[in-house]
């Protein structure tokens, strides 16, 4: 496997040295979020492109890539819409700050380097899946890692869509978002993220990939705790002090009925 981790590695890096350069073009960091969700995509095509030839066509070689796409271009293209022309982020904005004229380089490996690493990892069981299926067809786990994946993209897709529709309404400045799956979990889009990496991580597993576990842990790690639902939720309730109320009510990450 080491040809296909180096396949991954060296196209996740090209992408992120672009990145970094365009960002100080632009004097923004926040590109990087732009490109997460498709650096996964070049992942599982520069790995289908460097080893389709060696083991040929087929659904469980196909299937991963397939769902990696339409996730990784739906994410991309999401935060596209809602960042673009809004400045840069609030935490790239504080590390700019506090480094000073030497953000440009910190950032190389604090910000681009980073992600490329948790990038590399969480794809692993992409990587390899779609270079080594091992199955001549999908298996039963491979199917509940596809139903999985459904559910994952289903969650975050239609949670961005209500919230998107929230904030735009004049109406909700200022409230918190309690309606539709905002109302079952405080987090459905972090909750679909994963759904989405656990089920191909099934995927992964029903080919004999046990071992890419450790990606859908760190995924895990990053929604729940380091970047996802628990940064977030360190500084909103600051910003608007009725989230208390949603939080005593709201189940935090998996869905559940609300609480009296």
């Amino acid at each position: 496997m080491g040809d296909v981790f180096l396949t991954a590695a060296s196209t996740i890096a090209l992408l992120l040295l672009i990145t970094w350069v365009v960002s100080g073009i632009v004097s923004n960091a926040s590109i990087v979020d732009l490109v997460w969700g498709f650096g996964f995509v070049l992942v599982a095509w520069a790995v289908f492109v460097r080893h389709a030839p060696e083991i040929g066509l087929g659904g469980s070689l196909l299937v991963p890539a397939m769902l990696t796409t339409v996730w990784g271009l739906r994410l991309s293209a999401y935060l596209a819409w809602r960042n673009i022309g809004k400045g840069e982020d609030y935490r790239y904005r504080a590390m700019r700050e506090r480094h000073g004229g030497r953000f440009f380089w910190v950032s190389l490996g604090t910000v681009f380097g980073l992600q490329g690493v948790l990038m590399w990892i969480v794809s692993l069981p992409v990587q390899a899946t779609v270079a080594r299926p091992d199955t001549v067809g999908f298996e039963w786990l491979a199917m509940v890692g596809v139903a999985a994946w459904v559910v994952g993209f289903l969650f975050e897709t239609v949670g961005d869509t209500q919230l998107a529709r929230f904030k735009a309404d004049p109406a909700n400045k200022g409230k918190v978002m309690d309606r539709g799956l905002w109302r079952y979990t405080r987090h459905p889009n972090y909750f679909g993220d994963f759904c989405v990496w656990w089920g191909l991580y099934l995927i992964a597993l029903d080919a004999g990939h046990w071992w890419t576990i450790v990606g859908p842990a760190v995924m895990t790690a990053l929604l729940m705790t380091y970047s996802g639902a628990g940064l977030l939720e360190k500084t909103i309730v600051n910003r608007r002090p009725a989230y208390q109320d949603y939080i005593k009510k709201t189940s935090p990450f998996f869905p559940m009925p609300p609480r009296a």
